[in-house]
């Protein structure tokens, strides 16, 4: 592939992430279409039994292979995400279905301003040669959904060929800490397929720029695929009402803990600076003067005066308090 880094000073390091499980015969094909100047090439293997580990440092030597914590496909990208040092991070597949020739489209989208490039089959330059009906349909039904929830314009809510800035791994919340769970095979959220969707969402509930990169996904070359239609789009279907509700409830305690800091300043006010006016002029002016400054009639300090003044009659901070900030503990939904 053409290198984009002599025609281009400012192009960033992009690390590829390959999630593979038993892709040996895929990877010479996949590895053929990298561009020459990726910073690293990290592959997520999930325990393969074939050559999937040997092939890959035969093809690429520099190559860095992750074990996943857990299984599945969210939890090998998860992994990658962590483990990768570039700038940039680009998801592709290990069965040839998605291009990484197309890479560097997806980093001038992110070079002109957006923060998230997302992939795109139903877009003018996109297309697909090995979705059913089926699926297409119900992407188009869960990816309304979304758009409804969120505001957002996803024309592809499960596409998984994604580039997208290092810096906003974080704001994905991914775990690969946590052990397997006990019950069937061990995943967690977002372990699965439904992967892609809960990026697409979190991406957009932290108000990320999206750009939609057209792109065109190739039928796998070898061997089967492990997604399934019906369960795997019923855990994409649990994912949305799932992240919807976890939005609405961080809101919710957002908006009880602005609540909880702005009380004690809108109180403060009137106690600290009306009662030692009312007690300063009983004293020293007739008393109709006196009630009309308790009153707030003919307030001789009045406006930025009082305002200004706030600061001045404050107590000081108790020995040891300092100017530290108290802490205000977020409620649960």
């Amino acid at each position: 592939m053409v290198s984009q880094a002599s025609s281009n000073l400012s192009w960033p390091r992009v690390s590829v992430i390959i999630p593979t499980l038993n892709e040996a015969r895929n990877l010479p094909y996949v590895f053929s279409r990298l561009p020459g100047d990726v910073h690293e090439v990290i592959v997520v293997d999930g325990h393969s039994v074939d050559d999937t580990i040997a092939v890959a440092r035969h093809l690429r030597p520099d190559v860095r292979v992750v074990q996943q914590t857990r299984t599945g496909k969210g939890n090998a990208l998860a992994c990658g995400f962590e483990a990768a040092t570039g700038d940039v991070i680009a998801m592709v597949d290990a069965d040839g279905s998605t291009d990484p020739g197309e890479i560097p489209k997806f980093v001038h989208a992110l070079l002109s301003g957006a923060d998230f490039a997302k992939g795109t089959r139903f877009a003018a330059g996109g297309g697909s040669s090995d979705i059913t009906r089926l699926r297409r349909l119900g992407n188009r039904l869960l990816g309304a959904v979304v758009n409804v929830c969120y505001g957002t314009h996803y024309s592809d809510l499960c596409y998984g060929f994604n580039v997208f800035w290092q810096k906003y791994v974080p704001a994905l919340g991914l775990d690969i800490t946590s052990p397997p769970s006990p019950r069937g095979v061990g995943r967690l959220w977002g372990d699965g397929f439904e992967i892609e969707t809960l990026i697409h969402m979190r991406v957009a509930e932290e108000g990320l720029r999206v750009a939609e990169v057209p792109s065109f996904e190739h039928p796998r070359i070898h061997g089967a695929s492990n997604l399934d239609a019906f369960s795997d789009g019923l855990r994409v279907l649990t994912t949305i009402l799932a992240e919807h509700h976890r939005a609405r409830c961080r809101h919710r305690s957002r908006r009880r803990a602005l609540r909880a800091r702005a009380a004690p300043v809108t109180a403060r006010g009137p106690i600290y600076i009306q009662a030692p006016l009312c007690v300063y002029f009983a004293y020293r002016t007739p008393s109709s003067t006196a009630a009309n400054v308790c009153t707030g009639q003919d307030d001789p300090l009045s406006g930025h005066e009082r305002i200004d003044d706030r600061s001045s009659i404050r107590p000081e901070p108790s020995p040891g308090t300092g100017s530290q900030k108290s802490t205000v503990p977020v409620p649960g939904c």
